[in-house]
């Protein structure tokens, strides 16, 4: 029964290829969503390693973050660009999964993020995610779960505006559009925790310290932060 299900599968396998969504050769088997070239192609930074990092540095005099890390640096025209893209306007949240579990991995290895309790996504509003289908940076937190064992905590922090898109935005305009957006609807869970912020691309870190601040809001809460890149 099994040898039939493994011809089965290695003809499905043939019939259906899948290819690499960052450079698009089809994939061998072992290999999921990118081929083993293009993941180990990607730029790491090794941040989890390092306690004082530039994205811990970020937030100095800002919010109060324990650690902070960033898995990938954004470079232009980079093959993680590429792949970001598709994972926020080409319906490819398994993209999210697969760096997440990357990212878990990582933050395991580094025995820096050990006493984690929960990992909140950075939410979006419900017309947004409803338009996109989903949170990308739930499937980034799904996949570090899936690696950590750590549980991903959803509809505690809640952003309450649908903001405008902040592409364009200078520094300032990033913080006034999301400043006071987001809300807790449980403060009672996450006394005395320690929470994972993840989200996908840290720019300004306007959107990560508004959520930052509305969660330290919190008696006794921590607060550390996990971004697949900073750009």
């Amino acid at each position: 029964m099994n040898k039939f299900l493994e011809y089965l599968s290695d003809f499905w396998f043939l019939l259906f290829p899948k290819n690499c969504e960052a450079c698009g050769r089809a994939l061998s088997r072992g290999e999921e969503v990118l081929c083993f070239d293009c993941l180990y192609e990607l730029p790491r930074t090794h941040f989890c390693k390092e306690l004082d990092n530039p994205i811990l540095q970020l937030f100095e005099g800002r919010i109060r973050v324990e650690r902070a890390t960033a898995l990938f640096s954004f470079q232009k025209g980079s093959k993680f660009r590429k792949l970001l893209h598709s994972l926020k306007y080409r319906h490819k949240p398994e993209i999210g999964v697969l760096l997440g579990k990357e990212l878990g991995a990582e933050m395991l290895s580094s025995g820096n993020f050990s006493d984690i309790d929960y990992i909140i996504p950075v939410p979006l509003h419900p017309n947004r995610e409803k338009k996109r289908g989903y949170n990308q940076s739930e499937r980034i937190a799904s996949g570090i779960s899936a690696v950590t064992k750590i549980p991903v905590l959803t509809g505690v922090l809640v952003r309450n505006t649908d903001t405008k898109t902040q592409t364009k935005m200078n520094k300032d305009e990033r913080w006034q559009n999301v400043s006071g957006k987001f809300v807790l609807t449980d403060n009672d869970i996450l006394k005395g925790k320690h929470v994972l912020l993840v989200d996908d691309v840290l720019t300004t870190g306007a959107t990560t310290e508004a959520c930052g601040s509305t969660l330290l809001s919190v008696e006794g809460l921590r607060l550390s932060i996990a971004v697949l890149a900073r750009a």
